[in-house]
């Protein structure tokens, strides 16, 4: 095997993912509902609540619609993270998982790209988004589009190997709903996408405390700070080791002969 046929795989599976991405227009019109009510509805109501000012001038902040924007632009990577990790297990169903498994090709190579191909589609998502937010007064330099491209693609393949690890161990499609309430939910609501960290500390130190350790807040810190050309050192370290931890883990689960691939091959 030498580059050129590594090359060709993963352009493969990346573009099987993207094209099914187009041809499931519903899937695109919901990746962009969910963040949107939040945006137009659901921050009104967190806006009077957090007594945020709702007249000009639109100042960096101020709004509580900016503010939630970057923990908006990380739903859309979670929820994509874990929709990718529902393909996954509906693949390895069909058999078609089964397929791509026993290419040559290192187990390792084709799981990382089928992630790289999540992070992909969710980027895409995450920009539309931002279009539709600019047209809403929701607005930040250009060059702040540009400096957050990184930080989505972390941020991307940290909650991509979330929904990746999650896959090796969800063994039916039916049991797939209950593992998203366990996980997304609490990751999203306890996190700083919506409120900030001393708004937490003011009711609950102890909902603080779990705010400040859930990997998703990271994330969602990095982005903000990034979309305003900022580097947050603190949000980059812990994506990011959360990213290789997620990984790692999936690797081992997704292995035929010590993760869960073997336990569910016993049964």
């Amino acid at each position: 095997m030498n580059l050129l046929h590594y090359w060709r795989a993963m352009w493969g599976i990346i573009g099987r993912e993207l094209w099914r991405f187009v041809r499931q227009k519903e899937r695109f019109v919901s990746a962009l509902v969910r963040p949107l009510v939040w945006l137009f509805i659901f921050a009104a109501g967190f806006r009077a609540a957090l007594g945020l000012a709702i007249t000009p001038p639109y100042e960096t902040y101020i709004l509580y619609e900016v503010y939630i924007t970057p923990g908006l632009m990380g739903m859309i990577q979670l929820f994509n993270g874990m929709q990718s990790s529902l393909s996954m297990v509906y693949d390895r169903e069909m058999g078609s998982m089964r397929i791509l498994m026993v290419c040559p090709l290192p187990r390792w190579f084709l799981l990382m790209s089928k992630l790289v191909a999540g992070v992909s589609v969710s980027i895409l998502q995450v920009y539309v988004f931002l279009i539709i937010a600019w047209f809403y007064d929701i607005q930040v330099s250009w060059e702040g589009y540009i400096w957050v491209l990184p930080a989505l693609i972390l941020s991307g393949l940290m909650l991509g190997a979330l929904g990746l690890l999650l896959s090796s161990f969800i063994k039916q499609l039916e049991n797939f709903a209950g593992v998203m309430n366990f996980v997304i939910f609490p990751m999203f609501f306890m996190s700083t996408a919506l409120y900030p960290l001393w708004k937490m500390k003011e009711s609950s130190e102890l909902l603080h405390d779990l705010a400040s350790f859930n990997p998703f807040s990271q994330a969602v810190e990095l982005i903000r700070f990034a979309l305003y050309g900022e580097f947050n050192q603190y949000a980059f370290l812990y994506t990011f080791c959360a990213f290789i931890i997620f990984i790692l883990v999936a690797f081992w689960g997704y292995n035929p002969s010590k993760g869960m691939m073997t336990k569910k091959g016993a049964r």
